[in-house]
């Protein structure tokens, strides 16, 4: 393989070894060559080869996906056709519009099976949702690519990264990242938005975890290492469009959506549409779940905010069996942390109050969202001229040591960069990178601090799809509001559900809700709410409600177990051995692992009566917060101003942006420093923006 840049200046070459096909060897030539002469070298080598056919061109590729194996040779998996989707801060994003995949010896006589584990392998569609950068990190948030300097392998190993798996061979023998690409998996969308007439790019990112990855009856719940099923990271980012080409602030906010972290499940019915919720009695001291909710402080900081959306009545249980489990569940960790520490929560049940003509599902949502974020602010970043003289911008590494929480340390002042003696020796040249070549403090170019979202919000109802996505659109649009605040539009001061912008965003979070359904539910969302707001005809809209639900249905019973055993072979799951039973074989997803991987199950299956019952505990936690129905309850937002009515909305949260905005001028000691300081991190690729290599056999 040949590779070269962008500007066809640095050329490199990767040597495949294609004579033991059962094993990978790579070795990459350590010379960085010009165009003449990596030409020269590729006519040595074909006129030494000439008397075996010499070289033969293959391909053309954008970058490798990675290597695979199932019973026979190796695989290679190429990206031969990509396309532009979008650009952040100069760093353009791709997805890809078509693959390849090779095998690497000239010929080989394919067993039955090894078609059918290929075939298996190609239902990952890597030409659908599926997106990378070669110089922006897009498997980490704004804020993180901000904050922490990471580079190299230990970006494949983030739990956003699919085919680390596919690349680990690879990465292992060359200690570099050079060749692959890190694909993502979920949405991606970018549009202009046009605002008191200035216009803004809004960039909005689904990143769907690997871990416990999955269809819907398959992966439901939390397995043993805390991780989620259904767990998908949303970023929201915003930046003004300016003449120079180059945002000069930006803006992100973040929130997560994932399956209830309990032992549950649900059987695939080919006879029934809605088969029974069974909760486990797998884990009665819930340490899954504990563990769940660390590692979300982990990735976000404190603190973690659950809405849980899921039905309190019904004639027979099902949803309401979870939602009793999942309030016990939240108390006991709970009465194991400082009250500063506790995982703050609201269960309202949307389904009820979307069918009462006397709750507006949208406002209110609304105004929890903006509860959420007086707690968990956002990202706000302002850029110096020079970090963005150049189009394209390539993070500073902050200085200081972000902790857990990701707010920085008060002392973190621009003073630092001259009297910090780890600094000493780069202060001029960081003085002028910071400041610009107008000082600072000459007043000719003034710095805004940098503000800093702590936590998350942490969306669910039952398949984190339907219910979900129109909550985390409320999210989006109250977030928008703050962020254009920030981002200096003074003039804005509503942006409602019905306006032209709340329409246009909720098309956005429309179009992504019906993406992530997709891939885990095997159908569009049920989009009720958002038809009903945009004045669908009723009958329309039922039978578009009707249709999705036949879909789902389908797909659940006759399509998720191929679709499953795709992705545990594209994840590395389940490695298929000679002399073992196939994966089609097993009899379920929970089989195969326990099979492959050598991980018994540890802990009994079966139906679950909660520890307590559900009337006693939900009357026991209204006590704390009463609104006069019983069955909405929070331990942080007032239940009554939240179903309240009586007030405008729209100006109360107004109000509220604009104290969150007075922040950004008042310099609060909590979650803002004065600068960035440091030195600049080299693109992902080490050459540049792009990658294109040639193949010869």
């Amino acid at each position: 393989m040949v590779g070269m840049d962008e500007s066809r200046t640095y050329w490199r070459v990767l040597k495949i070894d294609r004579l033991e096909p059962s094993v990978l060897n790579i070795c990459e030539d350590s010379t960085t060559y010009t165009e003449r002469e990596c030409s020269d070298l590729l006519t040595r080598v074909h006129e030494g080869n000439k008397p075996t056919g010499g070289l033969t061109f293959v391909t053309t590729c954008y970058g490798i996906v990675g290597f695979v194996k199932f019973l026979g040779p190796y695989y290679m998996l190429l990206i031969t056709e990509r396309q532009q989707i979008g650009a952040i801060c100069g760093h353009t994003v791709y997805a890809i519009s078509k693959s390849e995949m090779i095998a690497l010896p000239n010929s080989v006589v394919w067993s039955k099976n090894e078609d059918r584990y290929k075939k298996l392998l190609c239902m990952v569609d890597l030409t659908k949702d599926f997106f990378f950068s070669y110089s922006y990190h897009v498997m980490r948030s704004l804020q993180k690519n901000t904050c922490e300097n990471q580079r190299g392998q230990v970006l494949y190993e983030t739990m956003f990264v699919w085919n680390e798996f596919l690349t680990r061979g690879i990465r292992n023998l060359l200690q570099n990242t050079l060749w692959t690409v890190a694909l993502v998996y979920g949405f991606f969308k970018q549009a202009a938005l046009s605002i008191s007439g200035r216009d803004f790019t809004l960039t909005l990112i689904a990143r769907r975890s690997r871990h416990y990855a999955g269809t819907r009856y398959l992966k439901r719940g939390v397995n043993e290492m805390g991780r989620a099923a259904n767990d998908v990271e949303i970023e929201q980012i915003v930046y003004e469009d300016v003449p120079e080409g180059f945002p000069d602030q930006i803006s992100s906010v973040v929130q997560n959506r994932g399956s209830i972290p309990l032992f549950w499940s649900q059987e695939t019915s080919r006879l029934n549409i809605k088969p029974d919720i069974i909760v486990s009695k797998r884990d009665p001291t819930y340490e899954a779940t504990r563990l769940h909710f660390k590692n979300l402080v982990d990735r976000y900081g404190k603190p973690i905010i659950i809405l849980n959306l899921i039905k309190m009545h019904e004639k027979r249980p099902r949803e309401s069996i979870l939602r009793t489990e999942f309030a016990n569940a939240i108390d006991t960790i709970n009465k194991d942390l400082s009250e500063e520490n506790h995982l703050k929560f609201l269960h309202w049940d949307l389904h009820k109050h979307s069918r009462s003509k006397a709750t507006n599902v949208l406002l209110t949502l609304g105004k929890f969202a903006e509860c959420t974020l007086t707690l968990t602010s956002l990202f706000y970043c302002q850029v110096p001229p020079p970090l963005r003289s150049e189009r394209c911008l390539t993070w500073p590494d902050l200085e200081y040591v972000v902790e857990t929480d990701m707010s920085p340390p008060t002392d973190c002042k621009i003073d630092h960069v001259k009297h910090c003696k780890k600094c000493n020796d780069e202060a001029d040249n960081l003085g002028t990178l910071l400041s610009g070549s107008k000082n600072v403090a000459d007043e000719n170019y003034s710095v805004k601090p940098l503000m800093f979202q702590k936590g998350v919000l942490r969306t669910n109802c039952i398949d984190c799809l339907d219910r979900t996505n129109v909550a985390q659109y409320a999210f989006g649009l109250v977030a928008l509001k703050q962020q254009l605040h920030a981002l200096g539009v003074k003039d804005f001061t509503k942006v409602g559900f019905d306006d032209p912008l709340g329409k246009e965003v909720m098309s956005y979070y429309e179009a992504m809700g019906d993406t992530l359904a997709h891939q885990y539910g095997g159908s569009a969302a049920h989009n009720k709410i958002f038809s009903e707001r945009r004045g669908q005809w009723k009958a329309t809209t039922q039978s578009q409600e009707l249709l999705r639900t036949f879909q789902r249905y389908l797909n659940n019973a006759y399509m998720d177990a191929d679709k499953q055993n795709a992705i545990n072979v594209f994840l590395g799951h389940f490695q298929p051995e000679q002399g073992k039973p196939e994966i089609w074989e097993l009899d379920s997803d929970q089989d195969h692992n326990a099979s492959r991987n050598g991980q018994p199950n540890i802990y009994g299956n079966g139906r679950y009566t909660p520890l307590m019952p559900r009337k006693e505990f939900f009357v026991d936690m209204q006590s704390e917060n009463h609104n006069g129905d019983a069955f909405d309850y929070s331990n942080f937002v007032d239940l009554d101003w939240l179903s309240s009515s009586g007030n405008s909305c729209e100006e109360e949260l107004f109000d509220r942006s604009m104290l969150m905005n007075s922040q950004i001028a008042g310099l609060s000691s909590d979650n803002i420093v004065d600068e960035i300081v440091g030195e600049t991190t080299p693109s992902t690729s080490g050459y540049g923006s792009s990658m294109k290599v040639s193949i010869f056999f």
